[in-house]
């Protein structure tokens, strides 16, 4: 092939390149290590409503239409990044972040912009409607229980047996449904972003201890054994203690109900390095079908084989828990095996790195 020859095809592939990129529904920003715009695409001109002949060259900090945007592209980041952010008043925006290299070296970064305004109205009318409903459900729930129990209690006049076995069966039931209410305000509060109210220096290793407490009697009813691990001095972390007591319950709640009896339960709680506490849950339960390990935080999902046992669960448990998790700053994530068992990992930020996490998110 003559130069000429190369030259031509080598053009008409860079132009091939370009049209793919201005045919893209999503946004594309390629920007230098110093956070000037190499390149723009049709889709992020409209979103971002510019020019793009006007920015290519420019450096994304000096120009006013990026002044929201800029924050939330970390040019000095070696991991791919993805954040949502309200733009403007009417445009929200999932913006995902990839480094660049070339020989080991950062030379800049990809930005994609994909526009979920839709999907968040349809959230927020979702939230709403549940917010809504659960609220509704909520007092009638608990004017029946009380109602049961003044029964059970006999301040009415004493039952008869049958009787008495019939409002017992209703009594529970309805004490399942305010569960299920209560859950799904919990779901509703952290779908409204408003759910860390009262944060305050917590002793891990206590919390965690009262959880227990409270689920001896059902651990000695299933014949288990559940063993508790933890470092003598262990730092406080700053948490909601409500919202955390809520995560590790529902985590230590599926251990012993997807535990055979005579299973064994472990609880670790250890520090890592300076900056964070490891919180380990393990059984030696049903586990988790290898095939539906990647929607376990997902809500309403239940495994195949639980729903086989248990047809009274929500499937909100594990949602909310990651939810806790991750508002506080930390992360969650799980190991299992299908008939041998299942181990749930906990990090949190102790009291320094947690203030770090909170104004990097807020302000």
């Amino acid at each position: 092939m003559w130069p000429w020859e190369k030259a031509h095809s080598r053009l008409k592939f860079d132009i091939s390149e370009t049209e793919i990129i201005n045919h893209l529904t999503d946004g594309i920003l390629v920007l230098d290590k110093n956070g000037k715009i190499l390149l723009a695409n049709n889709a992020a001109e409209k979103i971002l409503t510019i020019e793009k002949e006007r920015v290519i060259g420019r450096t994304i900090f000096w120009l006013d239409r990026f002044i929201i945007l800029s924050p939330h592209i970390p040019l000095f980041s070696k991991k791919k990044e993805e954040k949502e952010a309200q733009i403007r008043e009417n445009l929200i925006l999932k913006i995902t972040t990839v480094p660049t290299f070339s020989e080991n070296n950062k030379v800049g970064v990809l930005v994609i912009l994909h526009d979920i305004t839709k999907e968040k109205i349809i959230e927020k009318a979702k939230s709403d409607f549940l917010t809504l409903a659960t609220h509704q459900l909520w007092t009638p729930t608990s004017a029946i229980k009380w109602s049961l129990r003044m029964l059970l209690d006999g301040e009415f006049g004493k039952l008869t047996k049958k009787q008495e076995e019939i409002v017992k069966k209703i009594y529970e039931t309805n004490n399942r449904e305010i569960k299920l209410v209560g859950d799904l305000l919990q779901v509703a509060k952290i779908e409204e972003g408003k759910y860390l109210s009262n944060l305050k220096l917590l002793n891990i290793n206590e919390l965690i201890a009262a959880v227990i407490n409270n689920y001896q009697k059902i651990i000695k009813k299933q014949r288990l054994t559940l063993k508790f691990n933890k470092e003598a001095v262990v730092p406080n972390i700053m948490a909601d203690e409500i919202k955390m007591r809520i995560a590790i319950e529902n985590i230590l709640n599926n251990s012993i109900k997807y535990t055979p009896p005579r299973g064994k339960i472990s609880i670790s709680v250890s520090k890592i390095d300076q900056d964070e506490v490891k919180i380990k849950i393990s059984d030696t339960g049903i586990g988790i079908p290898k095939n539906q390990q990647n929607r376990v935080f997902t809500k309403f999902f239940r495994a195949s084989n639980v729903i086989q046992r248990d047809t009274e669960g929500t499937g909100l448990g594990l949602y909310m828990a990651k939810n806790i998790i991750e508002a506080h700053g930390g992360e969650i994530w799980f190991e299992s095996e299908e008939g041998k068992g299942t181990t749930f990992y906990i990090t949190l930020p102790i009291k320094k790195r947690f203030g770090e996490f909170i104004t990097s998110k807020f302000y």
